[in-house]
């Protein structure tokens, strides 16, 4: 294969990705709102085409690139957290219901199954996490100092939440890079909308099994 011949981005995966029962976090800037608006749609559109429902899906804005890994992993430990005191809570439901009669046992094991239909949001923990911005390289280190710190700290909230996390904080040179990157048109060229990979990645990794 000649270097003409090469296409960049991501092999599609050769499996069925059904994201009907995901929980998904959504963590994105108001730092360069502008280009990051586009990549936030681009995600919650491949989100939604790959089955996850729009009210599973929790949308959350901070400052800037440097705030999203605390961010991220305060509104994950959040769900983790909710999650836990609500299983809690069904256990000593269950117990205190133990001493009932069966037939009113049955009642509320009915009413409460009524309940979760009419309710489609899921509870619980979140299944992945897709953090979005956009660092411009300036005239000073700056950039490079958060570029690195995000990287590393967003790889941290992956490994010590167990939620995976997408990395969705593009880094360019210049503000056309970043336009293109987000699929916005650049003189003669449109680029390609990277928030649809991003959201495509969530899902597959959510759904990620021996």
């Amino acid at each position: 294969m000649s270097s003409s011949d090469f296409h960049k981005g991501v092999k599609e995966t050769g499996r069925k990705l059904d994201g009907s029962g995901l929980k998904v976090l959504v963590v994105h800037t108001r730092w360069n709102a502008e280009i990051v608006d586009e990549l936030v749609r681009g995600s919650l559109q491949a989100l939604e085409a790959h089955g996850v429902q729009r009210q599973n899906i929790v949308v959350r804005d901070v400052p800037g690139a440097y705030e999203l890994p605390g961010a991220a992993q305060r509104l994950i430990r959040q769900a983790q957290q909710q999650s836990t005191n609500l299983v809690s809570n069904v256990v000593e439901d269950l117990m205190a219901a133990a001493g009932e009669l069966a037939g009113s046992v049955r009642g509320s094991a009915v009413a409460a199954a009524a309940d979760s239909a009419a309710d489609p949001i899921k509870q619980g923990p979140f299944d992945a996490a897709i953090c979005i911005g956009v660092l411009i390289k300036g005239s000073t280190m700056h950039f490079e100092y958060i570029a690195d710190a995000v990287s590393h700290g967003l790889m941290r909230v992956g490994l010590d939440t167990g939620v995976p996390t997408v990395f969705g904080v593009l880094t360019c040179l210049d503000s056309d890079q970043a336009k293109l990157r987000a699929g916005q048109r650049v003189g003669a060229e449109t680029g390609h909308n990277h928030g649809a990979d991003w959201g495509a990645a969530a899902v597959e990794m959510a759904l990620l099994e021996i």
